[in-house]
């Protein structure tokens, strides 16, 4: 078996000497697609920034075969000024700048790479709008773009799927599907329902880290993980909602 490309073990995480997250395990092989799911204040996006060396563990390791370069990130929420006059493909170009190396002078391959990434979201009709202008859905899809610019080897989302229409939801999904053919996968969801059909396993995380190695999980096997969703049907498609949790 190949070596991962992430290995966490018994990670402590804390704010304020509180631990959000205690003796934490996981491994991340190439082409996996993990959703990560938890309640709130569970750990699900302390779990990220530690991964991607924003959070200082207090406990523990986490092992990278990775160059930063090599990791595409959408974090949760829009941390770009929608009012700042800058058109969809220059938001995208710039994940070149942290991205893999390209030679400054190949204005020529940065234009192309635009290019390319812009027809594989769908967005190549929008490339001269101002982001101001965007729905949350063509937002959303351009920072995506911007995420996946660099051909990382590892691609993490927190919550992608925030604040945007259904439609957007199932597009982006699809287009993780494709991608996760050529890149590792980290998806933070609150809802496993409408992940599940897409990503290959679920890391369960509550403070604590359970790892289910399928995309398919059972309530019952959702109390033994210490996750507490309930599995709630609304018509033919399965949906998870997160119960409220008080951590003692």
């Amino acid at each position: 078996m190949k070596a991962p490309l992430i290995e966490i073990k018994n990670l402590d995480v804390a704010y304020q000497k509180k631990l959000v997250l205690s003796n934490v395990s996981l491994s991340v092989f190439e082409h996996d697609f993990i959703g990560i799911i938890g309640p709130n204040g569970g750990g699900k996006t302390s779990l990220i920034k530690a991964i991607l060396g924003l959070l200082k563990p207090v406990g523990g390791s986490i092992k990278h075969s990775l160059q930063k370069s090599e990791i595409g990130y959408l974090p949760q929420g829009n941390q770009v000024d929608e009012s700042f006059p800058i058109t969809v493909k220059e938001v995208i170009a710039s994940g070149l700048e942290h991205g893999l190396k390209i030679k400054l002078g190949t204005a020529k391959s940065r234009q192309h790479k635009v290019h390319n990434v812009l027809e594989k979201v769908g967005l190549e009709a929008l490339a001269s709008r101002p982001i101001g202008e965007l729905s949350g859905g063509e937002f959303q899809r351009t920072l995506l773009a911007r995420a996946i610019i660099s051909s990382p080897s590892l691609l993490v989302l927190d919550e992608p799927d925030t604040h945007v229409d259904n439609q957007f939801e199932t597009e982006l999904y699809a287009l993780l599907k494709e991608l996760n053919e050529s890149i590792t996968i980290l998806l933070v969801s609150h809802d496993i329902g409408i992940i599940s059909p897409y990503i290959k396993s679920i890391a369960c995380v509550n403070r604590d880290l359970y790892y289910h190695a399928s995309n398919e999980i059972s309530e019952d096997q959702l109390k033994v993980y210490n996750c507490p969703i309930e599995i709630i049907a609304h018509g033919p498609v399965p949906h998870r909602v997160i119960k409220e949790h008080i951590h003692k």
